[in-house]
């Protein structure tokens, strides 16, 4: 059986380290937020968050939860989309988008 095609644990997930498709680093995947009524993942929760992306409040607390959605790529590490780039932009000008701590 191909190992492309082997169906992984959703646990291999825990540790991997998270960077934007830029290549920024944003955290380390810590827990999975699961929809069990759908058998769906819908969100990763990521701690050791890198201090320039994120606000001083979310590094107080235990970490973030990004949208399972973000999420391009899984492999070595996870790939997510820029937005969470973003994220620190916005938050400069006023008008940041939530992100779960």
């Amino acid at each position: 059986m191909d190992p492309e095609t082997v169906p992984q644990e959703i646990t291999t997930l825990v540790g991997r380290e998270v960077y934007s498709k830029n290549g920024v680093f944003v955290g380390e995947v810590e827990d999975i937020r699961l929809d069990l009524d759908r058998q769906a993942v819908t969100g990763l929760a990521l701690h050791q968050l890198n201090n320039e992306l994120f606000s001083d409040q979310a590094r107080s607390s235990r970490g973030v939860i990004i949208p399972y959605r973000w999420v391009q790529a899984v492999g070595d590490v996870v790939i997510v989309n820029d937005v969470v780039e973003r994220l620190r932009k916005a938050d400069s000008d006023g008008d940041s988008e939530e992100v779960a701590a």
